[in-house]
């Protein structure tokens, strides 16, 4: 696979590299005329950058029929962006599942698979079951693992550049684990490791409720709750990666942890049993009392914990997702707390991706990095700085 890399020869060539790629992937084809008006490139630069990018596999010469009467002459040459040269991976891991998305290099998804885990697991059962989840995708796919270009991981817990968890809670033997060092044993390409949350927000930015909003919160909702946020288009993880850990606001006040708010007894919930959070919402839908009190207070937390970061970012949009059940129960009382504190009360909606966007997050981690390479960007929405 081709790479625009500053040891080329010609910047400016690299530069015309890139503008014709982008011209070629935002058609299903186009002719040396069209590149030409399209880029303002000459005809005769624009017939050796595709040459150069006809030699490294990205691009392809291809036979379209013209609609109507046949045309006398040579018919004009035909290109296309080859998205299949290569292929990337969304990864998820998770308390309960681990999930992996495939796409071409487009973007372009073309198959998915998860597998149950249990919430005990310890981490190297649970990165083998992920890695088994891999090998079955893409055997069903038909992909060769030498064909990924790079993989995207949506991993809980604060994670360093290098994808080392920092600190991890969410999971058995998260805290301290090489993440990114373990999985990159079974790649040969780039890995790049992300906070859960935050790959779910640039979901939902690239293809979720988010599409139209460069300042937005998603909010995963849960019994310890995180956030991931796009400022002006980007993500933003803070001086050590940990912003948007909304989880921990309740020990500024020394508050009932969230898990003792959700209990219908005098035993706390366990940290991650979400069936169990999950009962008590479809009871308090029922009309239970006990399990209505719990609800209440949990949501009166969760609202407390995302207002405090809407007032200091001032988004456009929160996006709340996390749990599959009770979410909606969420949204009219944190429309209403916003409304109290924020001069310009930010929109509130559910995702739209649902558990799927930690993965799809992560696959748009992989896809910016080989754009990164492929079409020598400025920077991306998950460029790590």
């Amino acid at each position: 696979m081709g790479r625009l890399t500053g040891g080329d020869p010609s910047l400016l060539r690299r530069i015309n590299s890139a503008v014709v790629l982008h011209a070629l992937r935002a058609t299903d084809f186009a002719t040396l005329t069209e590149i030409t008006r399209v880029t303002g490139l000459s005809r005769p630069t624009v017939e050796g950058v595709v040459d150069d990018l006809i030699g490294a596999g990205l691009v392809v010469e291809t036979a379209v029929e013209e609609p109507g009467a046949r045309r006398q002459g040579r018919p004009a040459r035909k290109f296309r962006f080859r998205a299949e040269a290569g292929h990337l991976l969304g990864l998820e891991i998770g308390p309960h599942r681990v999930a992996a998305v495939l796409s071409a290099l487009d973007g372009r998804i073309i198959g998915t698979a998860a597998k149950d885990v249990d919430e005990a697991a310890p981490a190297e059962e649970r990165i083998e079951r992920l890695r088994g989840t891999v090998a079955d995708l893409l055997r069903r796919a038909g992909v060769a693992r030498g064909s990924l270009r790079a993989v995207g991981v949506g991993s809980p817990g604060i994670v360093e550049a290098d994808g080392t968890v920092r600190l991890g809670t969410a999971l058995p033997g998260w805290t301290g684990l090489p993440l990114g060092e373990r999985l990159r044993r079974s790649f040969k390409c780039p890995v790049i490791v992300e906070n859960d949350a935050n790959t779910a927000a640039v979901a939902e930015h690239w293809q979720g409720a988010g599409v139209d909003s460069d300042d937005m919160v998603f909010v995963m909702a849960g019994l310890s709750p995180g956030a991931g946020s796009l400022i002006g288009g980007r993500l933003h993880r803070g001086y050590g990666g940990a912003a948007g850990e909304i989880g921990a606001l309740h020990l500024l006040g020394r508050g009932v942890r969230p898990e003792t708010l959700l209990s219908t007894t005098d035993e706390p919930l366990h940290p991650l049993d979400e069936q169990a959070v999950t009962k008590v919402f479809a009871l308090a839908r029922q009309g239970d009392a006990q399990a209505g009190a719990a609800m209440e207070r949990f949501i009166q937390r969760l609202v407390h914990d995302v207002a405090a970061l809407v007032l200091a970012l001032d988004p456009e949009l929160v996006v709340v997702g996390g749990w599959a059940a009770g979410l909606d129960g969420v949204l009219d009382p944190l429309r209403r707390e916003l409304e109290r504190y924020c001069l310009r009360p930010p929109r509130v909606a559910l995702s739209l991706l649902g558990e799927a966007a930690v993965a799809t997050g992560a696959l748009r981690l992989a896809l910016d990095h080989v754009e990164e390479q492929l079409f020598a960007t400025e920077g991306t929405v998950t460029a790590r700085r």
